[in-house]
């Protein structure tokens, strides 16, 4: 009975393994992360709950610049479906061949990336206003380059271990016009 239970929970446990981001370094389109966000790029996105009820929506307008360190600063402008305004600026900077790192104030301490080929994993706490109170929401968040273009975003959100919700995202390089 131990040995049986033992090999359940290793099969368990196995099935929990990160995923191995090398496995995407022949995907094409490669994601340069600097260059697609370099400039105007628009998003139109979606929040659902832990139970996949859409919740609320967004269009995200972002505005990219790098400066003379090569660090790319994002500053995003979000429009709420419920009429809401938000905005929230992040820094990312390259630290290794195919690991970024992010700042933004509302992230705590920082996002940490890793981008092999056409896939962009980040790892964040962001700080997040819930009515009255502040949630500190864990995201995995993942970005795939689909097109020159158009390039696709899932965030899962969870606290304590358990999904509280997923953001999905289409982003498209704009190219100086608004989206």
């Amino acid at each position: 009975m131990r040995l049986l239970i033992t090999s359940v929970l290793l099969l368990l446990l196995g099935g929990c393994s990160a995923i191995d981001m090398t496995e995407y370094s022949a995907n094409k389109p490669a994601l340069d992360l600097v260059s697609y966000f370099q400039g105007k790029t628009t998003g139109w996105g979606i929040v659902q709950d832990r139970k996949g009820a859409l919740t609320r929506q967004f269009v995200v307008h972002i505005d990219g610049t790098v400066d003379s360190d090569g660090n790319l600063t994002l500053v995003e402008n979000f429009d709420w479906s419920d009429g809401e305004k938000t905005s929230r600026t992040w820094v990312l900077s390259r630290l290794a061949a195919h690991k970024y790192t992010g700042k933004a104030e509302d992230v705590i301490d920082s996002a940490i990336g890793t981008l092999y080929g056409n896939v962009l994993n980040w790892q964040y706490i962001l700080n997040l206003q819930v009515d009255d109170t502040n949630w500190k929401i864990k995201f995995d968040d993942w970005m795939f380059l689909v097109s020159e273009d158009l390039l696709l975003n899932k965030a899962i959100m969870s606290k304590f271990g358990f999904k509280v919700g997923e953001v999905t995202l289409v982003f498209q390089k704009t190219n100086g016009s608004e989206g």
